[in-house]
């Protein structure tokens, strides 16, 4: 309804969304960072606020250029609750099956958030007569107003950092937040470019934000190790656990891409090419929401006894075959036949890859370093959905022009296709890089780790002794 009220262009349209990502997306390193050196309550409160005024003038926008400005100054909110949040949760259930049971609960909002939203927006959409998309802004801070008091009395209060310096690396920053912002400018810009990614300009600002993330690799190394100083992200976060961290966020990465490369496609294919209203097709995803629910509940049931790879593989597998159906569907079955295990199978992966994903990542990481971690493990999953949705998008559109027969459908078919490869990869990396992972909720941390090398040194020297 934004386009039809706006006259936006459909091909301008997608930055509503992408604007929002590219803020909410490239700031989470940052926040993650100052949430822990300035109070992970005090970031997600102005995180919260910022959110809720920005909300309120994306619903004020009297055009297109407006409205895509204020959502990418809202996007920042998100950025500053999210990593905050998980700092929270990571301090206040420190081990064991309890951190499991919250980070569970935590990703089970998604689905949660996802069953409203789809249930909210099909009603508004098809009731409201004039301008609906105005309505969902001004319901989106009414939401924000809810959370923020809710976080200002049950939240505990802040407690000062046990880091010694509390500097932060602003240049640092500066390049890993630049990068980020320009390689998601040019994924945008590139998915909806004439041209797609052909333009000057647009390999110009692509090879710029890749030079960008690795100088602030080179620069963080630098300051840790030639100056001496906490730079904005440690790179041994990354060796951490045999390295099986990094696996484990190049894995979120792929499935993340799949799983909303698959959502985004199984919309358009319901809207555009079988011709459904938006209550139609809300009920037709909304069994991704039950499935979700489910999911984080099996997820809480299962960590402590099931080895974290093959909890991962299954996530990897599920929303593969989620994938597959759609790059194969027949349009002339019914929609238990591929839509319904489709909407299972996509978010049943997803959610055990998230939950996973979290829980190893907090106890990988520090506690004095649980929101910058968190905000890590969430770059890398939006960082690949947005790459991915509009890699699959292009792919989709270049592919679809050879056929001239059913050309829509062939290109949902191929952005599934590719989609279905990417999940296939991260199920690839779970066989060979997660090998003895073990339980996700053990502590890993290395301060966890140096206790145990401590202890173990000590009944050594006990067992000498009594042998002497």
């Amino acid at each position: 309804t934004i386009g039809r009220d706006r006259s936006i262009l459909s091909s301008s349209l997608q930055w509503v969304v992408t604007a929002y990502a590219l803020t909410s997306d490239c700031f989470l390193l940052l926040f993650g960072r100052l949430a822990d050196l300035c109070g992970r309550k005090s970031a997600f409160i102005c995180g919260s606020v910022w959110l809720i005024g920005w909300s309120v003038a994306c619903g004020l926008a009297r055009n297109d250029i407006e409205l895509f400005v204020f959502r990418a100054l809202a996007g920042m909110g998100p950025s500053a609750t999210v990593p905050a949040a998980i700092g929270i949760l990571a301090k206040t259930f420190r081990h064991g099956h309890a951190r499991t049971v919250a980070f569970a609960t935590l990703q089970a909002g998604a689905p949660l958030g996802s069953a409203f939203g789809c249930v909210l927006g099909g009603v508004v959409t098809q009731y409201v007569p004039l301008e609906s998309w105005r309505a969902m802004f001004f319901i989106l801070a009414g939401l924000g107003v809810a959370v923020l008091v809710m976080a200002l009395l049950v939240y505990p209060k802040d407690e000062p950092s046990t880091e010694v310096c509390r500097r932060v690396d602003w240049v640092g920053a500066l390049l890993i937040t630049g990068g980020l912002v320009l390689f998601t400018f040019c994924m945008g810009q590139g998915g909806i470019a004439p041209w797609g990614w052909a333009p000057g300009y647009i390999i110009a600002l692509l090879v710029i934000s890749v030079a960008f993330m690795i100088s602030f690799v080179f620069r963080e190394y630098y300051v840790e190790k030639c100056l001496s100083l906490p730079p904005l992200m440690r790179l041994d976060l990354w060796r951490r656990s045999g390295g099986q961290f990094a696996a484990i966020q190049v894995i979120a990465f792929l499935v993340n891409g799949a799983f909303s490369t698959w959502s985004y496609w199984a919309t358009l294919y319901y809207q555009d090419y079988l011709g459904l209203t938006p209550i139609q097709t809300m009920l037709r995803l909304l069994p991704m929401s039950a499935a979700g629910l489910t999911v984080n509940v099996v997820f809480t049931l299962i960590a402590a006894h099931v080895p974290g790879q093959i909890i991962i593989m299954l996530g990897c597998i599920g929303t593969g075959l989620a994938n597959l159906l759609f790059a194969v569907i027949k349009t002339n079955v019914v929609f238990w036949g591929f839509g319904f295990p489709a909407a299972i199978l996509s978010v049943w992966g997803a959610d055990f890859i998230m939950s996973g994903g979290s829980v190893f990542t907090a106890h990988v990481a520090m506690p004095h370093e649980q929101s910058l971690a968190g905000g890590v493990f969430n770059t890398v999953n939006q960082v690949g959905s947005t790459c991915s949705f509009h890699q699959h998008g292009c792919c989709a559109r270049c592919d679809c022009h050879k056929y001239t027969a059913g050309p829509l459908l062939h290109g949902y078919r191929v952005a599934q296709w590719t989609a279905f490869a990417f999940a296939m990869g991260g199920l690839v990396l779970s066989v060979v890089c997660l090998r003895g992972v073990g339980i996700l909720q053990a502590d890993r941390s290395p301060e966890s780790r140096g206790k145990r090398e401590r202890i173990e040194k000590g009944r050594k020297s006990v067992a000498g002794a009594n042998a002497g």
